[in-house]
């Protein structure tokens, strides 16, 4: 202790010796040495802990289902029978009967028309309607001039729809008369309505290399009306007990699709081909079985060999037979 109150006095003494811009120079040292010596426990502190942690990674255990085969296309809706309506004679509409909407049987008057000629008795000559259905669309309003070339109005048998589709000659041998066909329009997105092939045709058009089919679906409600655009799905078959995983867990394409699974924390690269679709799901072939644990979310940066935390999607089974149409 003697010898610590010895030096610190020697200390003081020197201090006081010292010019005021000497004492700053020392304090500025002094600061200096403190800095520093704070930088380098803390850069010792970073070293001691350089492992940010694993990345976490969203999987899903592969289970597998039936998933129908669907050739997708899209079309124009028609009503089954449709008919423009004309006058048998010229002259001037006097009446109008039927008005849009309105439901039409084979022979009922539409409109009547003045014949207006000269030495003719006067009588109205009836507009009539070709065949059962509804009034599409009236053309002409009372005090219109129309001759035998003029159209009055469009009737149109809605009781059935059809959809006419070009199909590719290499899909033409999948297509069979009866075959089902869900159809869905964005006028009711959560309804499927399903049609049957009811023609195809025995020809190939030879600049395009498609043939004309035709789908007709029922439609007692007037659902569906001419001119709507609608999409096809087409079943061809349904392939059974097929490992089903989401779309986002596809990755690539083509021959170059892959998936990434985990196996023990540690993330492995399975080739698959994934050219069936139903809904958010694909149904996968190649290295993929039931119970593997496929990653759909955080799997961009990683490569085969990655260590990973793993969280796993709880997916209830009817939620997936709901996806992939399976009983």
């Amino acid at each position: 202790m003697k010898d610590i109150a010895n030096f610190l006095r020697d200390i003081r003494k020197l201090w006081e010796a010292m010019t005021p811009r000497a004492r700053k120079i020392v304090l500025a040292l002094a600061g200096g040495f403190i800095l520093l010596l704070v930088f380098r426990s803390c850069a010792a502190g970073k070293r001691e802990n350089p492992d940010p942690g694993l990345p976490t990674v969203l999987a899903m255990r592969v289970e597998t289902g039936d998933l129908k085969v669907t050739l997708d296309y899209a079309g124009d809706i028609k009503a089954r029978d449709e008919a423009m309506v004309y006058p048998k004679v010229g002259g001037k509409i006097i009446e109008k009967v039927r008005e849009d909407g309105s439901p039409v049987v084979k022979g009922d008057t539409i409109a009547y028309v003045d014949r207006d000629e000269v030495g003719f008795k006067f009588e109205k000559a009836p507009v009539e309607s070709p065949l059962t259905g509804v009034i599409g669309r009236t053309y002409v309003d009372i005090g219109t001039q129309v001759s035998p070339q003029t159209a009055i109005a469009m009737v149109v048998d809605m009781e059935e729809v059809e959809i006419q589709l070009n199909i590719p000659e290499k899909y033409l041998p999948k297509i069979k008369l009866g075959q089902t066909a869900l159809v869905s329009v964005d006028s009711y997105p959560d309804v499927a309505y399903m049609g049957a092939v009811t023609r195809i045709s025995p020809v190939v058009d030879i600049t395009t290399r498609t043939a004309l089919i035709e789908i007709t679906i029922d439609n007692a409600e007037y659902h569906l009306k001419p001119g709507m655009f609608a999409k096809v799905k087409l079943v061809v078959g349904v392939e059974k007990n097929v490992p089903l995983v989401r779309k986002e867990a596809v990755l690539g394409r083509g021959d170059y699709a892959y998936v990434y699974v985990v196996e023990d924390g540690v993330v492995r690269k399975r080739k698959i081909r994934a050219d069936m679709r139903q809904g958010e799901y694909y149904g996968l072939r190649g290295e993929v079985n039931e119970g593997d644990l496929v990653i759909i979310m955080g799997q961009q940066k990683l490569r085969d060999g990655s260590a990973v935390e793993v969280e796993i999607e709880k997916k209830k089974e009817d939620e997936i037979k709901e996806q992939t149409g399976e009983k």
